[in-house]
């Protein structure tokens, strides 16, 4: 059904070519979904290191079930809830992670098997890689389960239709194959820019722009890390139709309008000041 590309790494013992960072606050029922979908991997030099920002107990109980389950190994970093402190507990994730090179992806989305060997093959000094998702509605993210994650059929348009999906243009991005595929990474009007749902880089270049900006909450504050990269002539690559991830719905109750507008301030200076390296990172420099 689908041509992945199967990347195969003989590594020194110990070591881990890859970190997939993954953020989540308290909704272990899709985070569950998410780690499954891991498990399925074509790529098998990684590990998970879970940003949670302050879950409760449940998600921590979910964790430790599933590090028996899977097969890749998990660290699970947590702080304590105070707010939308998603850029802080990505900094520490980021710098707990054992890879050389790192994948951020959220917590409500589900990777196709081919995600991390798409950003294997893909991945180049000097570059950053920036994907996309596809957005579930409600009814079919409620309706997959383990089995439906763990034979793909989640990611086969047929079964999404079947289900009651409806027809559109974005489905290409699941359904491209080989040159359509190249084409429409290479067509689209999307920027690309440093998406925290699915972008990748040398864990260096990241360290190097001193990680995320923690002076941000929601909106933009992954983009910020992304122009700060731009600005130390880090270049992009779009991989928007082949690094595949469905995204499972939910609401966004902690979107405020004085948060984007606290971000908006810091990306416009981050732009006129050409800055490569924030103050408010993984490193204190203020």
């Amino acid at each position: 059904m689908y041509e992945f590309v199967k990347i195969t790494i003989f590594a020194p013992m110990n070591s881990i070519d890859t970190s997939v960072i993954i953020s989540t606050y308290n909704n272990p029922k899709w985070l569950e979904k998410v780690l499954w979908s891991f498990g399925q991997q074509l790529f098998k030099d990684f590990e998970v290191v879970i940003a949670d920002d302050g879950s409760s107990e449940e998600t921590k109980q979910l964790i430790d079930r599933m590090k028996v389950d899977l097969n890749f190994p998990i660290q699970h970093i947590w702080h304590e809830d105070n707010g939308f402190q998603k850029t802080v507990i990505l900094n520490k994730a980021t710098v707990a992670s054992k890879g050389e090179y790192l994948v951020y992806t959220d917590g409500d989305c589900m990777a196709r098997a081919d995600f991390l060997s798409v950003h294997k093959s893909k991945r180049e000094r000097r570059y950053f890689l920036s994907g996309g998702y596809f957005k579930l509605p409600m009814n079919i993210s409620e309706l997959i389960g383990e089995e439906d994650i763990k034979t793909q059929r989640c990611f086969d348009i047929d079964w999404l239709k079947s289900n009651g999906l409806k027809s559109s243009f974005k489905n290409n991005k699941i359904t491209a194959r080989g040159f359509k595929q190249k084409f429409l990474n290479f067509i689209t009007p999307t920027k690309a820019t440093w998406n925290g749902h699915n972008s990748s880089c040398w864990k260096d270049d990241i360290m190097k722009a001193n990680g995320y900006d923690e002076r941000m909450q929601y909106g933009g504050e992954d983009r910020e890390l992304g122009e700060r990269l731009f600005n130390m002539g880090i270049k992009s690559k779009q991989i928007r139709y082949s690094a595949i991830c469905l995204h499972l719905d939910h609401s966004r109750g902690y979107v405020q309008p004085e948060m984007i507008e606290k971000n908006n301030r810091i990306r416009k200076t981050t732009k006129k000041e050409k800055i490569t390296k924030t103050s408010f990172g993984i490193e204190k420099l203020n």
